[in-house]
Order: C-alpha cells, then sequence, then structure tokens
C-alpha cells in the first residue's frame, strides 16, 4: 500500500485579522480532519499560502501541524519557493522535525523550460532532506511550467533516491494515467483536482490531494466508499454534488477567502489571506452560505 492513499487535505494556515499567524487552532483543526477519516496531511501549499510566508513563518506552521498529528497521520510539508536556497533549507527543516515527506513546485520567477532543469532544481531541493521521500508538485496552470511528466520521472528516477512520486493537479488525465503507469507503477502519483477525483480513480490513481477534502470530508469519502463497492453510479452522483461545490467556491473571487469563509461557518476561523489575495465582500459570506445550503452542503 502507498504512503498516500486515500485523501490528503491540504491545509489551511490560520492567520488573525492583521494577516500574522495565529497556530492555536492548529491541534483542533488537525482532530477535526483525523476524525472526518482524512488519512494524510499536505501542509504549506497553495491552500496553505506557503509561498506567502516568510521561511521562518512556514517552519512555525510546519512544527505546529507535525506536533498535533503526533505520527497518527503522513504529513507532507510544501518547500517550493523561488529560490531554491529558502527550498533546501525548508526541506531540511522539515526533516528534522519529522515531515513524513516533502513536495515542491516549480520555480516560477524565471520560468523553466526544460524537462532538465527541472528535474536539476527538484534534485538539489529532495537532496537536502537525503532520509526523506519527495514529492514534485505539478500544477501547471500557478507556475507556468508544463514539461512532460514521464520525461520528468524518467529524470528524477536516475537522479534522485528521494524521490517518491508526484502530486499532480492539472486535468489531463491521459498524461496522469501515463505517469501512474512508468516503469509498472514505481511512484505515487498523486491526483490534486477534488473536482474531478473521480476520474483519476477510473485511470488508476489511489487518492488525491486537495483542499476541499477538508471542507466536505464525508462528500469525498462517499465517493471513495463507493468506488471500492464498484458502484459507479453512486460515485458519480456524489462526484457532481462536489463540482456543485466547487462552482459556489469559483463564484465569489478568489477561491481562498471562499474556502476560508466556509471552514468558519464549520466552527474554524482562519483569518483573511494576504495580499495579492483579495479579500471577500463585506456581504458574501451570507450569500456563500445561501448558496451552499441550496446545494444541500451542510446535510452531507
Amino acid at each position: 500500500m502507498g504512503m498516500l492513499q486515500g485523501l490528503t487535505a491540504a491545509t489551511f494556515t490560520p492567520f488573525d485579522e492583521k494577516g500574522n499567524l495565529k497556530l492555536g487552532i492548529v491541534d483542533d483543526y488537525v482532530e477535526y480532519l483525523i476524525r472526518s477519516g482524512i488519512n494524510a496531511l499536505y501542509v504549506c501549499g497553495t491552500t496553505g499560502e506557503g509561498v506567502n510566508m516568510t521561511v521562518s513563518e512556514r517552519q512555525q506552521v510546519a512544527e505546529a501541524f507535525i506536533r498535533a498529528v503526533n505520527d497518527r497521520i503522513p504529513v507532507v510539508v510544501q518547500v517550493g519557493a523561488n529560490s531554491l536556497v529558502d527550498c533546501r533549507e525548508l526541506a531540511a527543516h522539515a526533516e528534522s522535525v519529522g515531515a513524513t515527506a516533502v513536495s515542491a513546485n516549480a520555480p516560477s520567477y524565471f520560468r523553466i523550460d526544460s524537462t532538465k532543469i527541472l528535474a536539476d532544481c527538484m534534485t538539489e531541493i529532495a537532496a537536502a532532506a537525503p532520509k526523506t521521500p519527495f514529492y514534485y508538485y505539478h500544477i501547471p496552470s500557478f507556475t507556468g511550467v508544463s514539461v512532460d511528466m514521464t520525461e520528468f520521472l524518467t529524470l528524477m528516477e536516475t537522479q534522485s533516491p528521494q524521490f517518491a512520486g508526484i502530486k499532480y493537479t492539472d486535468t489531463k488525465v491521459f498524461a496522469y494515467q501515463e505517469a501512474i503507469t512508468y516503469n509498472n507503477g514505481k511512484y505515487e502519483i498523486l491526483w490534486g483536482c477534488d473536482e474531478m477525483l473521480l476520474a483519476g480513480l477510473v485511470v488508476g490513481g489511489k487518492g488525491g490531494v486537495g483542499s476541499t477534502y477538508g471542507l466536505a470530508p464525508a462528500l469525498y469519502r462517499k465517493i471513495l466508499d463507493a468506488w471500492d463497492k464498484n458502484d459507479l453510479e453512486t460515485a458519480r452522483q456524489w462526484q457532481r454534488r462536489s463540482w456543485e461545490m466547487v462552482k459556489v467556491l469559483l463564484r465569489y473571487g478568489h477561491i481562498l477567502p471562499t474556502q476560508k469563509a466556509v471552514m468558519k461557518m464549520l466552527g474554524f476561523d482562519f483569518g483573511t489571506s494576504r495580499l495579492p489575495i483579495t479579500p471577500l465582500k463585506s456581504d458574501a459570506e451570507s450569500q456563500i452560505r445561501a448558496d451552499l445550503e441550496k446545494i444541500g452542503f451542510f446535510n452531507w
């Protein structure tokens, strides 16, 4: 069984109204996720706004989640940044405080235009945590890096002993399937599009990483349970509900403040997001609640 099968929740980072870290709620948040059937955590990723934090802040967040989990489920710490020096520092720190794995997105200011350069960057980051598995975070819609993942796997296989797989956040299901089957399924390729989880399962995926898994864990457990029972029709119905939810989340501007507003409705106040992420309008929260009630979200 792979290390990150099932549902890996991309965690939110709590800030106060001034944008400072507010880590006191991490313990309760982690308990909620574990009770809800989440199988692993992905910390300081896109959902966790890792790139909007300093190195020190990211280290504090990683420590808080690892401490709260206390070895009960895997914790993956995302260490990607434009500076590989920062990435290496974050990776080494994650290993030193007990992260199960580290992960990194591609640098994105000086654009990577070849698979070899991407592999070299990821190899350098992974080597900073030599005893810890490493997952590349493939998210071309944010980084602009869209190289061939099979070619990338071939390079990483030969040059990075820490390399364990890919967090694949793209909609090219055919390319995802090709990566899954590389070298008889040697690597864990984690599906990263929540509203298309079923598509990832159909082509051979064993689980995914997503922000909405923490918003509606029961919904995604129903998809997985139906899939395990070969009940494709039920799985389709719940996947459709996932898309209805995501459509609401996309309706009010940047998705992160909307997701944080929903988490507040569920009892977890993660505060604001830092610029350049724009806040919700003053009347948005009541509208979001009404939209979610309309689709039955709070009954899921």
